[in-house]
């Protein structure tokens, strides 16, 4: 196996199909292994470890069952606090939008926004949605790296979704943003409609000016 990125919470790495299991058209699968924190005690250390990598695997079989592209889980292994799962081979959006030309950028903001409105719609949320945790594999917006998400339906934790999201292309496709997030939210609205892109959109610029709020406060 190959050590592909090192996290407080977890290893993940990459290794053959045939590695784990049996000889498979050179298929490769995502190992995610969550670290044990010698600073808990160890009993709850171990549950708590427990709970997140079976919350995590059912939420990727849920975001899977609503339309989301996402990996397929081939096992949990809660001896071991371990996930195995598909391995997406394709190009990080982070770098993609970044080289193909404008029409091309909206249009994957737009199926980035349907894959985040079916995955709001399932009563699902990301927790760490931005352009790094998502692939284009041939036509196909895949969301990678559900460690955050959560079995939450409400407008605040959606809300929160869309937001951090916007930050993250703020910093890191700042030029064009705007126009890029905007039409993330045209996505959106094909999915759950418009009166729900309304709702979000108010939701988010509510989140907003609490944060400008607590920034002014710290100042003063």
């Amino acid at each position: 196996m190959e050590l592909i990125k090192q996290g407080a919470e977890a290893r993940i790495y990459k290794a053959e199909f045939g590695e784990l299991y049996f000889p498979w058209d050179d298929e490769k699968v995502i190992v995610k292994d969550r670290i044990p924190k010698r600073y808990r005690i160890e009993e709850i250390d171990r549950k708590l470890r427990k709970e997140r990598t079976v919350r995590e695997a059912r939420i990727l079989h849920r975001a899977k069952e609503a339309g989301v592209n996402c990996p397929y889980v081939y096992e949990v292994d809660t001896l071991n606090m371990r996930i195995v799962m598909e391995f997406i081979n394709g190009k990080r959006m982070k770098e993609l939008l970044e080289e193909v030309p404008m029409d091309e950028r909206l249009s994957l903001c737009r199926e980035i926004g349907r894959q985040i409105g079916r995955l709001h719609e399932a009563g699902l949320m990301h927790g760490d949605l931005t352009t790094s945790n998502m692939i284009l594999r041939g036509e196909k917006v895949y969301l990678i790296d559900f460690g955050l998400a959560d079995f939450d339906p409400t407008l605040e934790a959606q809300g929160v979704d869309l937001h951090l999201l916007r930050r993250a292309m703020e910093s890191t496709h700042y030029t064009w943003f705007e126009r890029g997030f905007k039409a993330v939210l045209e996505g959106y609205a094909e999915v759950r409609g418009e009166e729900a892109r309304r709702e979000i959109e108010a939701k988010i610029d509510e989140i907003e000016s609490r944060g400008r709020y607590r920034e002014r406060s710290w100042v003063g």
